[in-house]
């Protein structure tokens, strides 16, 4: 191995998490800072928990109401294309069919 090419090796690296866990592990950092842990991520402890990273769940959470507002004002993309179905002028197949 080539000497001084490695970055420094912290046996007992401190991990905290932002639940309040903390622990140690082996790192090229000495401190880490975490969102999630062991603790308290839903898979292992089997709570629903809504992980916010950078305010992404709130922005579709406001699009998600974007869209029933949307919906309850216009009706659905169906019904829309249903009536504007109703409106269409006759093909030529169905305006020969009927003579």
């Amino acid at each position: 191995m080539k000497t001084g090419i490695h970055p420094q090796y912290y046996k007992d690296a401190k991990v905290s998490c932002s639940c309040g866990n903390h622990f140690t592990t082996g790192s090229t950092k000495e401190n880490i800072t975490v969102e999630i842990c062991y603790k308290c991520h839903p898979l292992y402890t089997g709570k629903h928990r809504l992980v916010d990273a950078k305010g992404r769940a709130g922005i579709f959470q406001k699009k998600q109401e974007a869209a029933k507002q949307y919906q309850t004002k216009y009706g659905s993309k169906k019904q829309r294309t249903q009536t504007k179905d109703e409106h269409q002028p006759k093909t030529l197949r169905e305006l020969l069919g009927e003579v």
